[in-house]
């Protein structure tokens, strides 16, 4: 008749470490921080949207006027290879965005006791705010810069300010924000992101 009684491990011998091994316990993942992080995500947001009145001005003074010749009945027509300037006051804009996206992204991980996806809603967020209030902001000003002043005569040259014919551009800095956050926290490999060392 087979004993029904259980192994013992003899003490030192191969199964003496069993118990131990399935008494530890897997730490308990941390869980998302919302109510902490909602007024500094509110505060974060409403300043990197602010941003977007400086980095407008800056698009206007390096976006490319549009040089056109007046004709009969106030007609502006673009000089030959003018009309590419459109094209260039966009690209401006979008690497001026993707730039302030990459400088947002690096500055928001700096915040080691906020970090998580809150604050990184908040930033891309307020990329997204920051970039219509520069588009808004930038073409006033440019067209301040390039304001007639007196009336131009038919055959005049005159500089056409520039102007952002697509909102697509509002796309580049937040997604460069979004980006550039989310490989930093990839690269950071904690399951916290770090916050407890903050």
């Amino acid at each position: 008749m087979a004993d029904s009684s259980p192994v013992q491990a003899r003490p030192g011998g191969p199964g003496s470490e069993l118990p131990a091994v399935l008494l530890t316990r897997r730490p308990a993942r941390p869980r998302v921080v919302v109510k902490a992080d909602l007024l500094p995500a509110v505060s974060l947001l409403s300043l990197i949207g602010i941003a977007g009145i400086p980095l407008g001005w800056v698009w206007s003074l390096l976006a490319p006027p549009e040089r056109v010749r007046v004709f009969d009945g106030g007609q502006l027509v673009p000089l030959q290879l003018e009309s590419w300037h459109r094209f260039d006051g966009l690209a401006v804009f979008a690497l001026i965005g993707m730039a302030a996206g990459v400088v947002t992204g690096v500055a928001v991980w700096m915040l080691r006791e906020r970090r998580g996806p809150v604050i990184m809603i908040a930033a891309v967020l307020g990329g997204l705010l920051a970039a219509w209030l520069g588009t808004q902001m930038g073409v006033a000003f440019a067209n301040g810069a390039y304001a007639v002043t007196t009336t131009p005569a038919v055959g005049d040259v005159i500089e056409r300010a520039p102007r952002l014919e697509s909102m697509s551009v509002l796309v580049a800095q937040p997604l460069a924000t979004a980006l550039v956050y989310g490989v930093l926290a990839g690269w950071n490999g904690r399951e916290d992101l770090g916050r407890r060392l903050g």
